[in-house]
């Protein structure tokens, strides 16, 4: 079992530049998606990670072998593939069919399916905290959508299709992260990600318009770039605060994600009203989603005891 260094106060910065980066993401990814189609932005996003993580692992002579994808793991693999890449393009869809902070509210969604897929695959309990913690985002996301919710269940709007759409991303996202978990018996957090994103990069190829890059603005090449970076520092900065810092702890700052996206989209509308990012968020919103956080963060520092197995 892995023990953390302790050392919080870089464990600390490593989760807020981590919490950064998914804040920022669904902003930078709706400008980018007014230049540039879904399969190509998901294309460039995969081709750029799994280009650097490649180059990096090559060096130090950690590239993977292929030998250990076996009986089970090779099936754990398949659901991780299957998993990334549609939660990787479902999450832009569902972006580009709502706004970029229901985008981040929504998708706290996944964490919480990780700790419902932990107790149904891996028999782990539930305590009282993250049970309340659970309650509590359900009821944020409820408030969160207070004037928003005829328009989730009616037919005219895209609001509520792009909803559904980021929930079934959160879904497969947890897929994913639970295969992941297995997979790391036999590879490193490393290795794992450059499989995954070497065939993804091959799997988006063909819909993709690669050559579309060419007819981006400065401000689509510059978002381009931020999206291609952001998985590499995000979840660098991620798979290193796990070795510092407890993992509830990460979880606990990661959950601010979606004040960060809240407080950027306002500190635009401010500065630079002309770039329309389609959000309203009222007063009852900015509650719910400050509801979300809390719930999300208290299922993340609750903890998860282990159900003890009987002989």
């Amino acid at each position: 079992m892995h023990t953390a260094t302790g050392n919080w106060k870089l464990g600390l910065v490593l989760s807020l530049i981590t919490t950064l980066m998914w804040g920022l993401l669904p902003i930078s990814m709706k400008l980018l998606l007014d230049e540039m189609d879904v399969y190509t932005v998901t294309w460039y996003r995969f081709a750029s990670s799994a280009l650097i993580i490649g180059v990096y692992l090559a060096i130090r002579g950690g590239l993977p072998s292929l030998k250990h994808l076996r009986g089970g793991y090779a099936w754990l693999m398949l659901i991780a593939i299957a998993g990334i890449c549609g939660n990787y393009l479902l999450y832009v869809i569902g972006l580009q069919l709502t706004s970029p902070s229901i985008a981040q509210v929504v998708i706290q969604l996944a964490p919480l399916l990780v700790i419902l897929g932990g107790i149904v695959l891996f028999r782990e309990k539930m305590n009282g905290i993250q049970a309340l913690g659970v309650a509590v985002v359900i009821m944020g996301l409820l408030v969160f959508f207070n004037e928003r919710l005829p328009e989730l269940f009616s037919a005219e709007g895209t609001n509520g299709a792009g909803v559904l759409i980021i929930i079934v991303a959160a879904i497969v996202w947890a897929a994913y992260a639970l295969a992941q978990k297995q997979l790391l018996k036999i590879y490193s957090s490393q290795a794992i990600m450059f499989m995954l994103y070497s065939l993804a990069t091959l799997i988006f190829l063909a819909p993709s318009q690669v050559s579309s890059v060419t007819s981006l603005s400065g401000l689509g090449w510059a978002m381009l770039i931020f999206c291609g970076a952001n998985t590499l520092i995000a979840y660098g900065c991620f798979a290193e605060a796990l070795q510092q810092w407890q993992a509830s702890r990460v979880s606990a700052i990661l959950a601010m994600a979606p004040l960060i996206t809240l407080f950027t989209i306002t500190l635009i509308g401010w500065l630079a009203p002309e770039i329309a990012l389609d959000d309203h968020i009222d007063g009852l919103s900015i509650l719910g989603a400050l509801m979300v956080v809390l719930g999300s963060a208290a299922c993340a520092a609750g903890g998860i005891r282990r159900k003890p197995v009987s002989n």
